[in-house]
């Protein structure tokens, strides 16, 4: 699979810019619940600002609620379905970039399937021809044969593969974006799974930034510049040049993107450092990942709940009063009133430092 652009000043720039962003915020120290916390509100956000611009009508706050709350909205249990399978399917991302799993044909059927249904079982590639069309029932756009798809969605995926030491992290992201919604391998979910696959090459590729950013925010407040972007080629058919069209274009309003929510995340981190703590870094060496989740939910409140826990690590409540019970036999946490048959659990003392 070929692909045709060209690096531009404009694109050279922006690299710049966010590799600069980059080398600043990997040398900041933050308060580690603080810096969990901003993890959690930057998937949050990533989470309302894709599915907003698939029509999703949840506010931020709303989709705060759904993610972190299990808050559900009667008459709206589309757009909150919507939401809480996409902040499920990142945390799922986020694992899989943590873990270094290759990205595979399998792993975005599964993605796509979190995303859209919120099951674990791959999603099978559309068997039939789907057609994009406007508010006026006009085709925008016309994506190649069912019968095309695998081998498409395979030169993707090899691609991929065979690139990620080649080109800029972003410009494989960028690419990959362009070309799976090229491919639309689904009937639905196509536009969020893109996303989603662009954020997970930026992880895997060392951009994750301390995965405190939400790209999605601006393709959000700039929708029409975003569709526009990526309408690299004049005809609407997948066969009449499509495929081949040069996406420097495109790839100059990705990486412009990336730059503009970079430095704007520095400057966030920058405002929030704190000098190192040797003895803080050995107390948080001691928390694997999904402890250190949790430990940014308490930045905001004294208190938390398992449900909570079970929201923002993506589990079942049972499965997180096993965790909690863990973790208080560790010594991080403690249970708020024991009296209290609904239980709350607080930081211990030695770990309320982490608030910062």
């Amino acid at each position: 699979m070929e692909h045709k652009f060209s690096f531009t000043a404009r694109m050279v720039q922006h690299l710049q810019t966010i590799e600069r962003a980059r080398t600043e915020v990997g040398l900041i120290v933050l308060p580690p619940a603080v810096a969990e916390n901003l993890r959690l509100q930057a998937r949050v956000r990533s989470t309302h600002f894709s599915t907003r611009i698939e029509g999703n009508r949840l506010t931020l706050k709303e989709a705060g609620q759904v993610a972190l709350e299990g808050k559900r909205f009667p008459g709206r249990e589309r757009d909150t379905l919507e939401v809480k399978h996409y902040f499920q399917a990142l945390a799922q991302v986020e694992m899989w970039a943590d873990e270094n799993k290759p990205i595979t044909e399998e792993r975005i059927r599964q993605l796509h399937a979190l995303i859209f249904s919120g099951k674990r079982k791959a999603t099978p590639y559309r068997d039939g021809q789907n057609v994009i069309r406007n508010s006026g029932g006009g085709i925008v756009y016309l994506p190649p044969e069912a019968q095309d798809v695998p081998v498409l969605m395979q030169e993707l995926v090899e691609w991929i593969q065979q690139n990620e030491k080649q080109q800029p992290v972003p410009v494989l992201a960028g690419i990959a974006h362009y070309q799976f919604v090229t491919i639309h391998p689904f009937y639905d979910g196509n536009g969020r799974t893109a996303r989603a696959l662009a954020t997970w090459i930026l992880y895997r590729g060392g951009h994750d930034l301390g995965k405190f950013y939400a790209l999605e925010e601006f393709y959000a407040r700039d929708l029409n510049g975003y569709y526009d972007a990526l309408q690299v080629h004049p005809d609407h058919n997948y066969y009449a040049g499509r495929a081949l069209a040069d996406t420097t274009s495109w790839l100059e309003y990705f990486i412009h993107g990336m730059a503009v929510v970079f430095e704007a995340v520095a400057a966030e981190v920058r405002s929030r450092a704190v000098k190192p703590d040797d003895q803080s870094d050995q107390l948080l060496r001691k928390l694997d990942r999904r402890a250190r989740i949790v430990l940014g939910l308490f930045s905001k409140q004294e208190t938390i709940t398992a449900n909570e826990a079970a929201n923002a690590l993506g589990l079942s409540s049972r499965q997180a009063r096993d965790l909690l019970a863990e973790w208080i036999k560790a010594g991080w946490l403690e249970i708020d009133d024991p009296a209290r048959k609904s239980r709350r659990y607080h930081l211990s003392a030695e770990y309320r430092r982490f608030i910062g």
